[in-house]
Order: C-alpha cells, then sequence, then structure tokens
C-alpha cells in the first residue's frame, strides 16, 4: 500500500475510493485484517476521522465488515456466493468435472494474459508460490504442497489483470482449498501424481516467466485436463473397490447362511 497523501474535495470518499480499488485489485483480499486505525491513517497520511468516515462508507458497500479484533475485508461476491454453491454441488460427484470442466479455459486464458500483462511484482509472486510448491514438494504429508498449488494458482490469476476472473476464481480457489470440489491430499497421494503436477506448475511458471502467452495457456490447459484425468482413474479405482467389497460382503453371507443350513 503505497504511502502518499491524498487531498480530493471530500477526503473520506477518497480514502474509500482507494481502498476500494485495493479490494479489487486484490492486493488486499477477501478475509484480511485491515491495519490498527492508527497505523492506517499514518500509512494513508490522512486524519483519523476522515479514515473512519471512509471505512463506514465501505462497510455500507459491503466491502469491509467489523469483527471482534478489527475490520476486514468481506467476501466481494458476497457471503451468499460460496454458501449456496457448496450447497447445491453438495453429494453430486459430476460437480468436480464441470467445476475442472469450467476451470479448463478459464484457467489457460488467466495464464496466457498473466504472461502478457504480469508486473515484476506479480512475477515475483508467482515464482514465491512456485517455489513454495517446490519446498512442500519433498514433504510426506501433501497438505502444504496442495495449499502452496492454490496460492500458486490464484497469484497468476491476479497477474492477468482480469478482476472478473480473479475474484470468480479467487472465490472458488477458497472452496477448493476447503476440499468442496474433491480431495486434493488424495489427489496428491497417488502415486507418481506429485512428480508429474510439479512438472506441470514449472511449466506454466517458466511460460509466464518469459512473457510466452501461447506456452502459457496450453501448459495451465494440459494441468487441467491432467487433473480431470487424475481424478476420474481415482474415482473409477474407488468404485471399482467398492463393488468388488460389497461382492465380498454378499459372498461371506451366503455361506455363512449355507453353513448354518448345514448345520
Amino acid at each position: 500500500m503505497a504511502k502518499g497523501r491524498i487531498r480530493p474535495a471530500k477526503l473520506a470518499e477518497a480514502i474509500a475510493n482507494h481502498l476500494e480499488t485495493l479490494i479489487l485489485e486484490g492486493s488486499l483480499r477477501p478475509g484480511d485484517r485491515l491495519l490498527a486505525e492508527r497505523d492506517l491513517a499514518q500509512k494513508l497520511d490522512v486524519s483519523r476521522p476522515s479514515l473512519r468516515e471512509a471505512l463506514d462508507l465501505l462497510q455500507s458497500r459491503g466491502l469491509l465488515e467489523g469483527r471482534k479484533g478489527g475490520t476486514y475485508v468481506a467476501p466481494v461476491l458476497g457471503e451468499g456466493f460460496g454458501a449456496t454453491l457448496v450447497a447445491l454441488l453438495h453429494g453430486r460427484p459430476q460437480s468436480t468435472y464441470d467445476y475442472l470442466e469450467f476451470r479448463g479455459f478459464v484457467e489457460g486464458a488467466a495464464a496466457y494474459f498473466a504472461a502478457l500483462r504480469a508486473s515484476e511484482v506479480d512475477r515475483e509472486l508467482i515464482h514465491k508460490h512456485f517455489t513454495a510448491i517446490e519446498a512442500a514438494h519433498g514433504k510426506l504429508s501433501p497438505a502444504d504442497e496442495a495449499d502452496a498449488d492454490a496460492s500458486f494458482h490464484l497469484a497468476v490469476y491476479e497477474a492477468s489483470h482480469n478482476l472478473m476472473m480473479l475474484h470468480v476464481m479467487g472465490s472458488l480457489a477458497d472452496m477448493l482449498r476447503e476440499d468442496v470440489f474433491y480431495n486434493r491430499e488424495k489427489l496428491y497421494a497417488r502415486k507418481g501424481v506429485r512428480d508429474l503436477l510439479l512438472e506441470q506448475h514449472r511449466a506454466v511458471h517458466d511460460a509466464v516467466m518469459r512473457g510466452d502467452p501461447e506456452a502459457a495457456r496450453a501448459a495451465a490447459e494440459a494441468h487441467v485436463t491432467f487433473t480431470r484425468s487424475a481424478l476420474f482413474e481415482i474415482d473409477k479405482a474407488d468404485s471399482d473397490l467398492e463393488t468388488s467389497l460389497r461382492r465380498l460382503v454378499a459372498t461371506e453371507g451366503d455361506r455363512d447362511e449355507g453353513i448354518k443350513h448345514a448345520g
């Protein structure tokens, strides 16, 4: 958040507009806690009464919310977006593939625009999150790697500088972290999958870094296609195992019944 005095005719409105821009651009994300009032006023070089009025304006617009412990950035798409979608998708296995089908073309577009539009700061963040994926790759548990994966993709959305893409996909990324669409650890635990995912992320990272939009799009689309295929195979294997177990239980039941009658 750059420091600089804001001196328009209506100071509170200008402060509100400045903070609103930071929220829309993703510099302030849903769930982020704002600095304490005194510190934020000092950072923006404005008076505390003007800042307080600006925060009230943003709360009235639904962009900020006061909670115990301070003022937080509210979900840009509203609390109901995620909760309603989760309720609709719950218990519908096909929703995983619908999500990945949708993500397939959005992910490719995000990577394409990131390669074209990424600033130096954007590239630093993408590289930081990819480095986190590499660092977590050697750990026994895939949890940290899966979280770094989600953060990496969010950084690519941010680097696309498309506000719709950032906020819609950002909200879906939050649900992905909560395993709404599929069990990420289950995917990562499959033999060989972690290595392949790492190389796919590397391909996206490298293409964005060198500013090659077509290569970035192709790498991102290939990554989602692989994820979709891997999950399908996992679901199929689980389904086959469940069927085999049901048959085994039924066979054992028939055998017990036969022994009882024979006795």
